[in-house]
């Protein structure tokens, strides 16, 4: 039987989406001699942090989510980064299509904080696609009918790699200059008492305050 195969041709951000998101350019090939009717396709993106080096920076950024660098061996293992889906129109050969992520700034999140550590290079990716292949028939290019359904065997995927710089091209869209931490109310409560017995005009500097006064 026939199975679909898929690369990834690039990935870019997306500047007209409603929030933060990123597109990944797809070619979709099957070897079917009848083509494909449509396939509604999921995929599963994974970071591989294994297969790619670090420089001194980076791994000290990198430590809150491996431990020590000693242990990268052990700990540096693929994390979720997401899960989407696309629906594939007709093709006989291959196709190309965009396939849509939506992404966090969230630095809770540890696909947030691996990328917030990078400075240059690719984020080394796998893409695990699964999903249902609708194909016409023999029978459907004669007359009405004829349609035959197959899934994506879940050893279908593709590796790419998303470089650094369109990461910060996609944050600097939506948060220019800037990023967030989320805080428990009383932390952030806390927070602003200082700010406001201490007379200082914005967050930056009240943390910039706070971390010269641990430093010192």
């Amino acid at each position: 039987m026939s199975e679909p195969e898929f690369t990834c041709l690039g990935v870019r951000a997306d500047a007209q989406a409603a929030s933060p998101t990123l597109t990944f350019r797809l070619r979709v090939s099957d070897p079917a001699s009848e083509g494909v009717h449509a396939m509604a396709l999921r995929c599963q993106i994974r970071i591989e942090p294994r297969r790619r080096p670090y420089t001194p920076e980076e791994s000290a950024l990198l430590t809150d989510l491996f431990g020590d660098s000693s242990r990268w061996g052990e700990t540096q293992q693929p994390m979720q980064f997401a899960q989407t889906s696309v629906m594939v129109p007709g093709f006989t050969g291959s196709t190309e299509v965009d396939m849509s992520v939506p992404c966090s700034y969230d630095l809770e999140v540890a696909a947030g904080k691996y990328f917030a550590s990078l400075d240059t290079g690719d984020v080394p990716l796998l893409l695990l696609f699964s999903g249902t292949v609708f194909a016409r028939t023999e029978f459907a290019r004669t007359s009405a009918g004829g349609l035959t359904v197959r899934m994506v065997p879940w050893h279908c995927e593709a590796r790419c790699g998303l470089p650094v710089a369109v990461w910060r091209e996609l944050m600097d869209l939506w948060f220019p200059g800037s990023g967030w931490l989320r805080l428990r109310r009383d932390t952030l409560r806390a927070l602003q008492l200082y700010k406001s017995t201490h007379g200082i005009a914005t967050w930056d500097e009240t943390v910039d305050r706070l971390l010269k006064e641990a430093s010192g």
